[in-house]
């Protein structure tokens, strides 16, 4: 903020040692801080497992001291962590490692807000933030309109997070090597949006020539227009990260799809097409997949291989299914670790950089 004087953190933890005892203290230690093995009334925090959480600024509350800010450097450490112990257990419900890490990801946003860190190391801290927080999103998505998290807040958390990465892009000199990706994925995250495509459109001629930028807007245009065919071939190849920005449109999509398809198709005897074509056009997961959306939507089957278009029978209630989207999302990482992903996405959308391990 202009005329502040921020710190530099120097805490060389994920969690600040005065956090882990009281938190300790007062038995509010996740179990997934705990020490291994460790059992009774009050567990103990472990240094290596234990992840600052977020707390909301107050008014009038004291500045938080260098030695309870961690670096810049320290934070990368925390959302590598994050991504490699926390967002793939599955020990645990998915909802709960969403929890956790949103959470964490949150107080890693808030730790570089107060403290002078150059514009570089914060994009590079931010982005790694937001890809972790878009993974653990789209693994959850599926159950998330009926699941213990609100699919609103994690909403605004991902909205938050293109916020503060967009907003260290303006204050820099010069693109950074991953900036047109991002820019990418926020637009893809707000499919159909006019303010988002006109933010993006305001960027320099440069930056929305990037390959990640194009294929980002010839995604959007698709979907705008309701050209299925079209945007599900692109959908088919956009990278992991990409995929899992745009998870959240893909039920509307198909929906859209399938509604124009039931105007055009729709006889009072009915017209029948094979389930296998809805599959290839709406890039479902399989039979199974194409009879659930078509029964939630009032079309009735003829036998286990054809869908039936009859006028007057196609409804809509409700959200669309969200499917598994294990084609269009799950499928893509490749083998890869989310950590590796994270950190070297760029090598699948024609970055500059090789892949690190920052």
């Amino acid at each position: 903020m202009p005329g502040c004087d921020l710190p530099l953190g120097t805490c060389p933890d994920m969690c600040p040692a005065a956090e882990r005892a009281q938190r300790e203290k007062e038995g509010r230690l996740h179990r997934f801080e705990v020490v291994p093995g460790c059992c009774g009334k009050r567990p103990r925090a472990d240094p290596q497992r234990a992840v600052k959480e977020y707390s909301r600024p107050a008014a009038g509350k004291a500045k938080p001291q260098p030695s309870q800010l961690r670096p810049p450097a320290v934070l990368l450490a925390t959302v590598r962590y994050l991504a490699s112990e926390v967002a793939e257990r599955t020990d645990a419900p998915r909802a709960e490692v969403a929890s956790f890490v949103v959470d964490r990801l949150r107080a890693v946003r808030l730790d570089l807000a107060l403290q002078s860190a150059g514009d570089a190391e914060s994009a590079v801290v931010l982005e790694a933030a937001l890809a972790v927080l878009l993974a653990v999103v789209a693994q959850l998505w599926p159950s998330a309109a009926d699941g213990p998290v609100d699919p609103v807040l994690l909403q605004a958390q991902v909205q938050e997070g293109f916020g503060s990465l967009r907003r260290c892009y303006s204050q820099g000199a010069r693109p950074h090597p991953r900036q047109a990706a991002f820019q990418g994925l926020f637009l893809l995250y707000n499919l159909g949006s006019v303010e988002a495509l006109h933010e993006v459109l305001q960027l320099p001629a440069a930056l929305r020539s990037c390959p990640a930028l194009r294929t980002a807007l010839a995604v959007d245009a698709a979907f705008r227009e309701g050209n299925a065919a079209r945007l599900f071939r692109l959908l088919r190849a956009l990278p992991y990260l990409q995929s899992c920005a745009v998870q959240c449109h893909v039920g509307h999509a198909r929906r859209r799809a399938l509604a124009r398809l039931a105007h055009a198709l729709s006889t009072p005897k009915g017209q029948s097409l094979p389930l296998g074509f809805m599959v290839h056009l709406l890039a479902l997961d399989g039979p199974e997949e194409a009879r659930d959306l078509c029964q939630a939507h009032g079309l009735p089957l003829d036998g286990q291989e054809r869908v039936v278009f009859l006028r007057g029978r196609y409804t809509e209630e409700g959200l669309p299914p969200a499917g598994t989207c294990k084609l269009l999302v799950g499928s893509k990482l490749g083998g890869r670790t989310l950590e590796e992903v994270v950190m070297a996405e760029e090598e699948d959308e024609g970055g500059d950089r090789s892949k690190s391990r920052a």
